[in-house]
């Protein structure tokens, strides 16, 4: 049973938490859930998106979702596995993590913790199941171990005018982007387009840049074989330290720990 069919098996027993691995590369539209949601990404990439903000999720990160909270989630590349596990949430007052989406970086414990789970796919486990109490560590867990969230999140808007801008920015992401040429592409001063993007996207232009860039460059590091210094270039840097000083910046990590088995 997929994802998409297994949503309605999730919200049947409330106390339970409920397993589910899967590989695939697809679009689960708009849904919210009774219980927390822990996934881990393994391979490949996937993205959630609340409202008008999409968060990047790479391969090797793990995302919680909050109880109740609206979302999509988009697997984008057939060498996705998502692990996921569905906690119950009558504990989620205990520690303000469960309240709140975040991206975060996977140790390798939990790693082979949520890899272990592989052995409930598809069912509930609740508190009369061997080993739930497995389950409730790993639970309790996750507030210690998610104390970097990782900022790439790209804003969206319905503006018209700041859908080309941003449009723009994607097409051109390989060559030299300034405020300055933007606003000479697009006619308006500096100010405005400036004022624009904080007002529209409540980011500055620099930042949106720089977000939209290191997205694709996750994106083609983990879906092509291309050098990282090539892909460095494609994503708008002449330099590999600034390239890989500002992915660090991101993602708490250097392009080439994406690349290692």
């Amino acid at each position: 049973m997929g994802l998409i069919a297994s949503l309605p098996e999730i919200e049947k027993k409330r106390n339970s938490v409920f397993v589910m691995h899967e590989k695939s590369e697809k679009l689960i539209p708009l849904h919210r859930h009774n219980k927390g949601q822990l996934s881990y990404v393994e391979g490949g990439i996937a993205y959630i998106t609340i409202e008008n903000l999409t968060y990047v999720v790479p391969a090797r990160h793990y995302f919680w979702i909050p109880r109740g909270m609206w979302h999509t989630l988009r697997l984008g590349h057939k060498a996705t596995v998502l692990r996921s596990l569905y906690f119950y949430a009558h504990d989620d007052a205990t520690d303000p993590f469960y309240s709140q989406l975040g991206i975060y970086p996977a140790s390798e414990l939990l790693i082979q913790m949520i890899n272990y789970t592989e052995c409930w796919d598809g069912r509930h486990v609740g508190g009369k199941d061997y080993n739930f109490e497995f389950l409730v560590a790993l639970k309790k867990m996750l507030p210690e171990k998610s104390r970097k969230a990782l900022p790439i999140v790209l804003p969206a808007t319905n503006n018209e005018q700041m859908q080309d801008i941003t449009d723009y920015l994607e097409r051109n992401i390989g060559k030299r982007l300034t405020l300055g040429s933007v606003s000479k592409q697009f006619n308006i001063g500096e100010r405005s387009l400036s004022r624009l993007f904080q007002s529209n996207l409540k980011i500055s232009f620099l930042q949106y840049l720089k977000t939209i860039r290191m997205i694709r460059a996750i994106e083609m590091i983990l879906k092509t074989g291309k050098p990282i210094s090539e892909i460095a270039f494609a994503v708008g840097y002449s330099s590999i330290n600034s390239f890989s000083d500002t992915f660090h910046e991101f993602v708490h990590a250097r392009p080439t720990d994406f690349r290692k088995p």
